[in-house]
């Protein structure tokens, strides 16, 4: 028999990789014979990185960077000289996790760090890059990013602005003279799984504003300097972004990487599995066991999750979601596709509990599914 284990993480508890190690000694403790392929799997949010370095063996490359507040801090990205390819994560540079929660503003903060990620790969000699968007503490329309690579936004009078949310707004032009020359021939594709548009009362103010800690008429400042930006991507670039899904990702960054490295937009899940050859390698499997901290009917779309059913359907091979809790019923399972399903919030005594304990709770959980088998 060959299982295969595709989990996301549980934030806070497990890594895909100590999942899978759960897993697999539960699994063997019932069916020693069983061959098992571990895919631990990520959706282009943070944690990215860990999981290609996993599968595709890059190597590390560390750099001085600006933090979202303009402060020095050593970042990384992983790095592979074979293929010329950079995967690069945006919250190793401009991530929320960065700033303590009284720092926390995107009002104030900038992409600046992780143009300056992308700057060094090219300078390494990338031809291609791949850069996760999720869990950005920014709203600057990818100003500072692009101020890295040699944009200069300038004001009424010609002024140079610090590139920050707050002085979206004040951007009268957006000058391309310095850009370097190299941008135009890489590669970019950009791993972006909200479809929220740039401005709105759906867009990337709106929406997160709230919880990367900017005030009501801070938000509604942002949301003037995003509808700002779209007008002069318009004038200066001939390119109407609004409509574009994805374009609100990250503070606006969705929008800035089509503008400024030209880049696709793709579902972070589906770059993810095609980078390591997902489908090929869950070939002939009798089973795929899945999971992540929570699954309900919010989480499933564009998610870890649901790429792991959408490439199981394709081959007919059944699904066992194993999870921190589960809100859906047996029957909203069974129609989205997943055969077989267990939480650890089912056997823990608390939250506390299952989070301090999730590696025994998920051993536990995949005896009781061998069982089964």
């Amino acid at each position: 028999m060959k299982i295969v284990l595709a989990p996301d993480k549980f934030k806070g508890s497990l890594t895909g990789t100590q999942f899978c190690a759960a897993v697999e000694e539960g699994i063997n403790e019932v069916l020693p014979n069983t061959e098992i392929v571990k895919l631990p799997l990520a959706d282009g949010g943070d944690g990215t990185i860990e999981i290609l370095e996993y599968h595709l063996k890059g190597k590390r490359i560390k750099v001085k960077v600006n933090d979202p507040l303009f402060r020095d801090i050593e970042a990384s990205y992983l790095y592979m000289d074979s293929i010329k390819t950079a995967f690069i994560e945006m919250a190793e540079a401009s991530g929320m996790y960065l700033l303590k929660k009284e720092e926390q503003n995107c009002f104030n903060t900038t992409t600046l760090g992780t143009g300056e990620l992308i700057l060094d790969a090219i300078n390494k000699g990338a031809k291609s890059i791949v850069l996760g968007i999720g869990g950005s503490a920014t709203n600057d329309c990818g100003m500072g990013m692009a101020t890295a690579l040699g944009y200069k936004f300038e004001d009424e009078y010609g002024k140079e602005l610090m590139p920050m949310g707050k002085n979206l707004s004040q951007v009268r032009v957006i000058n391309s003279n310095d850009v370097m020359g190299a941008l135009k021939s890489i590669d970019f594709k950009v791993a972006c799984d909200v479809t929220n548009p740039l401005y709105g009362k759906e867009g990337a103010a709106y929406v997160y504003g709230p919880q990367k800690g900017a005030s009501p008429d801070e938000i509604e400042a942002l949301d003037e300097g995003l509808k700002n930006m779209s007008k002069l991507f318009k004038k200066q670039f001939d390119r109407d972004v609004q409509n574009i899904k994805g374009a609100g990702a990250a503070g606006g960054m969705g929008a800035g990487t089509l503008i400024f490295l030209n880049a696709e937009l793709k579902s972070g899940i589906d770059l993810v599995k095609s980078l390591m050859a997902f489908d090929k390698k869950i070939k002939g499997a009798d089973w795929i066991i899945t999971g992540e901290g929570k699954l309900d009917s919010q989480t499933l779309s564009g998610k870890t999750i649901d790429g792991v059913i959408t490439s199981a359907k394709k081959q007919s091979i059944p699904v066992a979601a194993l999870c921190g809790s589960i809100s859906l019923s047996k029957k909203e399972a069974d129609a989205l596709g997943i055969s077989y399903t267990d939480a650890v919030m089912g056997k823990a005594k608390s939250l506390d509990d299952a989070m301090q304990n999730g590696y025994a709770y998920v051993k536990q959980m995949a005896v009781n599914f061998a069982d089964q088998l």
